[in-house]
């Protein structure tokens, strides 16, 4: 779930911002790392020189006293670097979790705080694969692929010095073949670099493809389609598969590439070396002991080794440097919704909420609605109906500012919604939608979810006026019951009065109800709108509802079709006016002529 970036930022640019974001406030940890991964370096390349005297000391011409003090002296250096090894990794793997935890609350963060119109056009497959994968990616560029490059680097270095000081002309000869190295580990750098990009977007891909699969799974198996959804997922695989292959192969033939450069290298120190024996001295004067071309010999190895470590960590960067590229991009998608500058909180009032010639439009769509105005004061029920897809969502989803207006005005108490705080905004309005959904938490947490500091006592008196302590209290754990995932271990009309205890408690002024009894069967539909019934009292309500039946006795009725209110008035006056509610009252069996009595009460 990420938004192309304007530009794509540069990786130099990207290396400033992870470091400015992610590992500046832990430089501390990053230097002690950087320090103990450079004493690695030095001591290898110590490691290397000591080859010389332990050759001629130890077996070319023997010296009293080296059997011990040249063993002890590897043994020591040795030692040394192992500890420092251990202090690199260790510091710098609690630095990389410590980063990857920061990057995954960053993500959540930002998903949780989306518009609602940015959520629903992008599935959150995306987003999972961005957390779950692409931290891990960036942590390796950033920390130990960081470090590591330094050790091998300053390793490269210091093999360089030893060999210079043992034979100037040959190392320098070396040398200048480095840019042909650098040239091959570019070569495949490259390939990595677009295979990485290609695996992660069918990561994304496959997050998505599981997470529809799993989400529609009473779907997939009613209508027998198990074989196609495997047959989906194996597709996103085999192309994953097919950008994760590409960058294998990339690393499979850069490490032998590199090897065999060196090999040749070898084989070239050796001619030299032999040269050199033969002639009995080398272009600068001197003998070539076995000393000498053994520690030059080792030094080039492990030159050649830490390039090909090098070779490997360039896929690392590649990788890193993608993932980041991703991540910052959904980071820096400014919301929409935002607050003014200087947003006070909405003032103490009784909720009332007014529309007054709303204009709205989901993006560059057509327009939802059109010069919609309404109104509900304090224990005012006011109803919206008319056919599907005529923009009665729209109204409710305008009030807590879900969305904005694109013209016109949303009020309560008499404060434009746009011009307030967004949290004062919500704590004023309590929402019971048509599938109510629940924490895979306890009964307890989930009707405490608005007010977390609620008592036992809170909790309970609120389950008791949406008629659920009843069903709570006989459960074995009563509430401490864990609802599972999305609620499933309790029914529909169980969700629903969990879901109205909650908005007890919340016991906001303004209540907003979207088709909150049309999926319950009689019965538990009776439960719930007798629980409504109380929550209403005394509330500014909206309420949205297919169901005619639950709307009649509503103060007001406001028939929404095709984004305009085309009738406004109470069940009995509608019903009287013949027009779209007539019909669909007739529909529903509900066109008979009111009494006297249900007339009066409309009124």
């Amino acid at each position: 779930m990420t938004d192309a970036p304007a530009t794509e930022l540069s990786n130099r640019a990207l290396a400033a911002r992870v470091w400015r974001d992610y590992l500046r406030p832990r430089w501390k940890g990053f230097a002690l790392s950087m320090l103990a991964a450079a004493a690695v370096a030095g001591l290898s390349a110590l490691l290397a020189a000591v080859i010389k005297p332990a050759i001629d000391e130890l077996i070319t011409h023997p010296k009293p006293g080296a059997i011990w003090s040249i063993p002890l002296t590897i043994a020591v250096l040795a030692l040394a670097r192992g500890g420092f090894q251990v202090v690199q990794s260790t510091v710098i793997s609690r630095i990389g979790n410590g980063m990857v935890g920061d990057v995954q609350i960053a993500l959540f963060g930002k998903l949780v705080r989306a518009d609602l119109a940015r959520l629903r056009g992008a599935h959150s497959g995306s987003y999972v694969a961005s957390v779950l994968y692409d931290a891990g990616l960036i942590r390796e560029a950033t920390t130990t692929g960081v470090v590591n490059y330094a050790r091998e680097f300053l390793t490269v270095i210091g093999a360089l010095a030893v060999m210079f000081y043992y034979d100037p002309i040959l190392a320098a000869g070396i040398l200048i073949l480095a840019p042909l190295a650098s040239l091959i580990m570019r070569r495949f750098s490259k390939k990595t670099t677009k295979a990485a990009k290609g695996a992660m977007g069918e990561t994304s891909n496959l997050s998505t493809a599981i997470m529809e699969s799993l989400d529609g799974i009473k779907i997939v198996k009613m209508e027998n389609r198990e074989a196609y959804e495997e047959g989906r997922v194996a597709a996103v695989v085999e192309r994953r598969q097919h950008h994760l292959i590409k960058g294998s192969n990339a690393r499979a033939m850069a490490a032998p590439a590199t090897e065999t450069f060196t090999t040749l290298i070898t084989a070239a120190v050796f001619v030299y070396a032999g040269w050199r024996a033969t002639a009995g001295a080398g272009l600068l004067g001197g003998s070539l002991t076995a000393g000498d071309f053994f520690a030059f010999l080792t030094a080039l190895l492990m030159a050649a080794q830490s390039l090909r470590q090098v070779a490997n960590l360039q896929t690392v960067f590649s990788e890193g440097f993608t993932a980041a590229r991703r991540l910052f991009a959904a980071l820096d998608v400014a919301p929409a919704i935002v607050e003014p500058a200087g947003a006070a909180p909405l003032p103490p009032g009784d909720g009332s909420v007014s529309l007054e010639h709303v204009d709205f439009a989901y993006g560059e769509g057509a327009p939802a609605l059109s010069d919609v105005s309404l109104r509900v004061r304090k224990g005012e029920t006011v109803a919206l109906v008319g056919p599907s897809g005529g923009g009665k969502s729209s109204i409710l989803n305008l009030i807590p500012r879900f969305y904005d207006v694109t013209g016109g005005t949303v009020s309560v108490d008499g404060h434009d919604v746009r011009s307030v705080t967004l949290a004062s905004l919500r704590d004023r309005i309590a929402l019971v939608t048509q599938e109510p959904f629940l924490f895979d938490d306890t009964i307890r947490a989930n009707i405490a979810y608005a007010k977390p500091d609620a008592s036992d006592a809170e909790i309970e008196a609120a389950a008791r006026q949406a008629a659920a302590h009843d069903f709570v209290s006989v459960l074995p754990e009563g509430y401490e019951t864990r609802v599972g995932e999305a609620g499933t271990r309790l029914s529909g009309g169980q969700r629903q009065r969990i879901a109205i205890a909650r908005a007890f408690l919340k016991n906001a002024p303004i209540l907003l109800l979207d088709e909150a009894t049309s999926a319950l069967d009689t019965e538990s539909e009776a439960l719930v709108q007798a629980a409504l019934e109380r929550l209403m009292a005394g509330r500014a309500t909206i309420l949205i509802a297919h169901r005619l039946s639950t709307v009649k006795h509503a103060d007001r009725i406001y028939v929404i079709d095709k984004g305009r209110v085309v009738e406004t008035g109470t069940h009995a006056g509608l019903v009287r006016a013949k027009g779209l509610y007539a019909r669909l009252a007739k529909a529903q069996d509900l066109d008979h002529a009111p009494t006297p009595d249900s007339e009066e009460t409309a009124s």
